[in-house]
């Protein structure tokens, strides 16, 4: 997942993102307790956190191509995750040693789901609900 996270693109090749990887259950259970929203990463067998330049305008949409290079990885591997971005941000900071100059993206959790993944579609949408020919709302000739 590393590597697939390091060979995202990112904005003019900056490469800015940063990563701590978090295997030791008593620092899973401080992510935990630094989330607003993650309460849930407890129960992973570990976790990322993910770290971006915001100095760069395009941080965030550089945190998202690596986010989903990680779980496309993973899932690939039968390991299922989760994202969070709600993060009580000065203890997260503490608790990791997280300097300044960075901004928390977000989280990920990662785990061996207890039914194994079968690789069967998910349920999406079909293209002609989500895709326009050349004007918002003309389905026609859209093919997938």
């Amino acid at each position: 997942m590393l590597n697939s996270a390091r060979f995202s693109g990112s904005g003019l090749n900056t490469q800015h993102w940063r990563f701590i990887v978090i295997k030791e259950r008593n620092n899973i259970k401080k992510l935990s307790e630094d989330s607003t929203s993650g309460q849930w990463v407890v129960g992973a067998n570990f976790a990322i956190i993910l770290l971006t330049d915001p100095k760069y305008g395009f941080h965030l949409l550089d945190a998202g191509r690596v986010i989903q290079n990680m779980q496309l990885s993973a899932w690939d591997n039968g390991v299922g995750s989760g994202i969070y971005t709600g993060i009580n941000d000065s203890k997260m900071r503490n608790d990791f040693k997280i300097p300044l100059n960075l901004s928390i993206s977000a989280v990920l959790g990662f785990g061996y789901p207890k039914k194994s993944i079968t690789g069967k579609r998910k349920n999406r949408k079909p293209v002609n609900e989500l895709a326009f020919n050349e004007v918002y709302g003309n389905s026609e000739n859209i093919t997938q």
